[in-house]
């Protein structure tokens, strides 16, 4: 809960930012984003990503004959990546299986600007708080030329936009499992997610197998239609909502927290 209270109160200040700035451009902005389910689909294996040490290689040597958990991400992103990221790692934090030996995680950013330095920070930091020992090669933090990732993003279903206003990319929480051989097979949405779902998915994959469709909410503030792949606009109502909400609840955080400290003090 705590996790969704902060990512709500984080898109709503970035909403209230961007539509001070530009209050026309952001329904269509927001038009653009999605995270459709293409399961069975083939990822474009054979194009090349750079490491995090900045080794290029194709995407499929990158799965190592393992399935793969692909993480669509930007590394400065100062919202819902981190989240995702972080919500991930708790995750796989949980289950019995291990990077490396039983799966492998590919996280990659969309954003063409970003560079194997950056990745390889955002490595280091993750890995310290997976806490588990030599599973470092069962990760992968990739960076990509633009063409590339578009094409890459395209094949999953994950469609994004960038806001010149705030110099941001508006886009979909979430991630896919692949099959050793490149193939979709679970799509899991949001920023908290499901250890049992995760590592059947994992399994499933493993064995080639493709998953279900699956329906979820992006936040709280996209409502996902299955048909479209897509999240209807009744946004700015929404995060608007989402903002007072977000605000009630700090508000009513602090006036108790106040109170508590002021029975102390007496």
């Amino acid at each position: 809960m705590r996790r969704w209270i902060v990512a709500l109160g984080i898109v709503s200040a970035a909403w209230a930012q961007s539509s001070r700035q530009n209050p026309g451009g952001q329904t269509q902005l927001l038009k653009q984003v999605a995270f459709e389910q293409k399961l069975n689909a083939q990822l474009p294996v054979e194009l090349p990503f750079r490491d995090e040490t900045g080794r290029t290689a194709p995407l499929g040597e990158y799965f190592q004959g393992k399935p793969v958990v692909l993480v669509p991400v930007y590394y400065e992103c100062p919202m819902l990546c981190n989240l995702t990221m972080s919500s991930l790692v708790k995750t796989l934090k949980a289950l019995p299986l291990t990077p490396g030996k039983d799966f492998r995680v590919v996280m990659f950013s969309f954003d063409p600007r970003e560079k194997p330095e950056l990745a390889a920070e955002k490595k280091k930091a993750y890995l310290k708080r997976y806490e588990r020992t030599g599973t470092d090669a069962g990760w992968s933090f990739l960076t990509g030329e633009e063409a590339n990732i578009r094409k890459l993003t395209e094949s999953m279903g994950f469609r994004y936009a960038f806001d010149p206003t705030i110099q941001q990319y508006a886009h979909a929480a979430g991630f896919v499992v692949a099959t050793p051989d490149g193939r979709l097979s679970r799509y899991l949405y949001g920023i908290e997610y499901s250890a049992r779902d995760l590592r059947l998915g994992i399994l499933e994959s493993s064995k080639g197998k493709i998953g279900d469709p699956v329906g979820q909410l992006l936040l709280m503030c996209f409502h996902y239609d299955p048909s479209s792949g897509k999240y209807t606009l009744e946004v700015l109502t929404a995060l608007r909502a989402a903002g007072v909400l977000t605000l009630a609840v700090i508000g009513g955080f602090l006036i108790v927290s106040f109170r508590r400290e002021k029975r102390q003090k007496a």
